[in-house]
C-alpha cells in the first residue's frame, strides 16, 4: 500500500510538470522551463514503469476474482496460470521502478567538460593523454554528441600537455562522471629504445558544464590578459594578440585558451571553462559529505585515485574500483567504452540501493 501512494505520488508530480510546461510564464523563462522539463524527463522512465505495474496489478485482481468466483475449472486454471505470470511481471517492474526512483545526481543531465593532463612520465604521459582524448571523442560520437575543444597544449612529438574540450549531448554528465581520477598506462614508449615497460599516468577531471543559473561571476573579479598563441616548441603563432589568460582574483583560478584566431571566440571558451571549475569548487564545498561518501562507494576521480590500468602487454583494461578487466584493450581506446561505464552505473545504483534499504530498516526499527 505504501509503495502504491508513492508511486501515484510519483505519476500525479508527473503530470503537473506536464501542466507546468504549458503555461506561457513559464515558456517566457527559459531556464525555469528547461529546469521543469529535465525534472519531467527524469520521471518519464519511472512512469511508464509504474503504469505498467499498475496494469499488472489491475489485471491480477481481475484473475483473482475469476479463481474465487469462477465455476468453469478450465477457465480458474487458466487465470492461476496468468497470474503466476502476473506475479514474475510484477516482481520485475518493482525491481525496476526501485532504481528508476533512486535518486539523481541532478548534474546527469547536463553537457561535460573534460581536462587531461598529461602526468607523471614526460613525453610518454603527453602521448597517452592524446589517446584518453582520442578515446573520449571517439566514444562521444558513437552516443551521437558533440565535442567542442575548449583549450589545448600539444607538444611536438604528438601528445598533449593538456587537452580540454566540451561534450555536449544527452545525459554526457551522467554517463562520463566516473571517468574521473588517474589512468595508468603500461607500454614501450616509442622513445624507448631498449624495448623496456614503462609506467606513466594521466589525470583526468569530469566537470559538469556550469549554467548562467548555477555561477554568477562578477566581472571586477576577472582579470584578463591577452598574448599572441605559441605553438609546441614556443614559437608564436599568431601575429595578433589572440590568446586570453583569465584570472579569477577572489579564488586565483587561472584559465587560458589559444586555439581559436578571435580574441572573443578565446574568451567565451575561456570562460566556459572557469565557470565549470568554479561550479565543481562549490559543489566540493557544499556537498562534501555526499562526495565522501561517493569516494567509499566507487571513487572520487579525486587526481590522486588510480582508478584504472591500461596494460599493453597484455592488451587488457583494469578498472581498479570494481575489479573489472577487459582484454579488449584496442576496441576501448576506440571508444568502445560501455562495458566499463555501465558497469560503473550499476555499481553505483546497488551502492544507493542498499544505501536505501539500510535507511529504511533504521526508520523500520525506529
Amino acid at each position: 500500500m505504501e509503495s502504491n501512494n508513492r508511486y501515484q505520488n510519483v505519476l500525479t508530480r508527473f503530470d503537473q510538470l506536464g501542466e507546468e510546461l504549458g503555461k506561457p510564464e513559464n515558456i517566457r523563462n527559459r531556464d525555469l522551463y528547461r529546469k521543469i522539463a529535465r525534472e519531467r524527463s527524469d520521471l518519464e522512465k519511472a512512469v511508464l514503469a509504474i503504469r505498467r505495474y499498475l496494469d499488472c496489478e489491475k489485471r491480477y485482481a481481475e484473475d483473482r476474482a475469476a479463481v474465487e468466483q469462477g465455476d468453469d475449472r478450465e477457465l480458474v486454471e487458466m487465470a492461476r496460470a496468468e497470474m503466476a505470470e502476473i506475479e514474475k511481471q510484477m516482481r520485475a517492474e518493482e525491481e525496476s521502478i526501485k532504481v528508476l526512483l533512486l535518486p539523481r545526481d541532478p548534474d546527469d543531465s547536463r553537457n561535460t567538460v573534460f581536462e587531461i593532463r598529461a602526468g607523471t612520465g614526460g613525453d610518454e604521459a603527453a602521448l597517452f593523454a592524446a589517446d584518453l582524448a582520442r578515446m573520449y571523442r571517439l566514444y562521444s560520437e558513437r552516443h551521437g554528441w558533440k565535442v567542442e575543444d575548449l583549450s589545448s597544449s600539444p607538444t611536438e612529438i604528438g601528445g598533449f600537455k593538456e587537452s580540454i574540450f566540451l561534450v555536449t549531448g544527452e545525459n554526457a554528465y551522467g554517463k562520463l562522471k566516473f571517468e574521473s581520477g588517474v589512468h595508468r598506462v603500461q607500454r614501450v614508449p616509442v622513445t624507448e629504445a631498449g624495448g623496456r615497460i614503462h609506467t606513466s599516468a594521466v589525470t583526468v577531471a569530469v566537470l559538469p558544464e556550469a549554467e548562467d543559473v548555477d555561477i554568477h561571476i562578477d566581472q571586477k573579479d576577472l582579470r584578463v590578459d591577452v598574448f599572441r598563441s605559441r605553438g609546441p616548441g614556443g614559437q608564436s603563432v599568431n601575429t595578433t594578440d589572440s590568446a586570453v589568460r583569465i584570472t579569477h582574483i577572489p579564488t586565483g583560478m587561472v584559465v587560458q585558451c589559444q586555439d581559436e584566431k578571435s580574441q572573443l571566440k578565446n574568451r567565451v571558451k575561456a570562460l566556459k571553462v572557469l565557470m565549470a571549475r568554479l561550479l565543481e569548487k562549490a559543489r566540493s564545498e557544499q556537498d562534501e559529505k555526499i562526495a565522501a561518501a561517493r569516494r567509499v562507494m566507487i571513487g572520487s576521480g579525486d587526481r590522486s585515485d588510480k582508478i584504472r590500468t591500461y596494460n599493453f602487454p597484455q592488451g587488457r583494461v583494469t578498472d581498479h574500483r570494481i575489479g573489472l578487466t577487459i582484454y579488449n584493450l584496442k576496441g576501448v581506446l576506440d571508444g568502445e567504452l560501455d562495458g566499463i561505464v555501465d558497469a560503473l552505473a550499476l555499481a553505483h545504483r546497488e551502492e544507493l540501493l542498499k544505501r536505501e534499504m539500510e535507511a529504511g530498516s533504521r526508520a523500520g526499527g525506529a
